[in-house]
């Protein structure tokens, strides 16, 4: 086992990106691969979830595209994450914000927390 976590800790790549945590606000830069040109494609959306630990968390960003709710899930750690921007900082009471899903206009909207 400890062989395992040196070969990880050997491979890791150190990659600082801004503190968040679920309802906030953020733009994910994503460099996407097709075929044998690659661009950053932007998407901004509200954090639903933080799940994970260590090297291998991820979080799942809630857009509302053309009145679709659309989920992603980025790992934190991933290379093709070029840089994450936070945008607004909410103010919510719990860590997994799945009854978002079911709310539709300004029922979906969270509170911003003032800084």
């Amino acid at each position: 086992m400890d062989l395992i976590k040196v070969a990880e800790q050997a491979f890791a790549v150190e990659v600082n990106h801004p503190k968040f945590k679920s309802g906030d606000t953020v733009t994910v830069a994503y460099r996407i691969k097709e075929g044998n040109k690659e661009r950053e494609q932007l998407y901004r959306g509200v954090v639903i979830r933080i799940s994970g630990h260590s090297d291998k968390k991820r979080f799942t960003v809630r857009k509302i595209s053309d009145n679709i709710g659309v989920e992603r899930i980025f790992p934190l750690n991933s290379p093709f994450i070029s840089k994450i921007e936070v945008n607004k900082i909410g103010k919510v009471r719990r860590a997994k914000l799945y009854y978002l899903r079911s709310l539709t206009g300004k029922k979906a909207r969270i509170k911003e927390k003032r800084v």
